[in-house]
């Protein structure tokens, strides 16, 4: 069965597409004019073992704020649309990070009410911009976006860190890797892994 997501999305700010294959191996076509984004979800494509192709064109002149957080919106539904009625899927995944001095952890369910906590980012560097045009605070955003629009339960946490590149970097892995084991097929189960019968 096939679990791929394609979605394409046009806004006043910015034209995006993305196509997501859950069953992938990691191979990754990322261009969205953020370079610093363009590594993270590169990153998060490789650790979570998906093929991902993301093409994202915005108000960059601006600032990168439009650009990240449609792009989000968009890996986000494209994700949702490839988990389709999530038949078989273990649902629960977690993982811990470690990036030399930081430790990120995220927990995700496949459950179709979304939220988001996000929590751990040192407050000193809510200024902070990474890369030129990556500021640190929309890894934030970028998660509230994605888990809002996936449909899933996500709790994020750097544990500790000192370096902005590496908290990041550490969270969008720990992302991907907890998604990864989430949406992982389940060989004991074939139904949708839920009392309710649907999810």
């Amino acid at each position: 069965m096939s679990r791929i997501g394609k979605v394409d999305r046009t806004t006043k700010e910015s034209s995006i597409s993305v196509e997501v294959d859950l069953d992938g191996s990691g191979q990754v076509e990322v261009d969205t004019g953020v370079a610093f984004y363009d590594h993270m979800l590169t990153a998060f494509g490789v650790h979570g073992a998906l093929d991902l192709r993301v093409s994202a064109t915005g108000d960059i002149h601006i600032d990168a704020h439009h650009t990240v957080e449609d792009t989000a919106i968009v890996l986000g539904q494209a994700i949702r649309e490839a988990l389709g009625d999530k038949r078989g899927i273990r649902r629960f995944g977690d993982a811990w990070i470690p990036m030399d001095e930081t430790l990120a952890h995220a927990a995700v369910d496949v459950s179709g009410r979304p939220y988001c906590v996000h929590l751990g980012e040192p407050a000193r560097f809510e200024t902070f911009t990474i890369g030129g045009n990556y500021p640190f605070v929309l890894t934030r955003h970028v998660f509230e976006s994605l888990s809002f629009h996936a449909q899933i339960a996500l709790h994020v946490r750097v544990v500790h860190g000192r370096d902005p590149h590496h908290m990041a970097e550490a969270q969008y892995k720990a992302v991907a890797r907890a998604l990864r084991a989430a949406t992982e097929a389940d060989p004991r189960l074939g139904g949708v892994p839920s009392t309710k019968g649907v999810l």
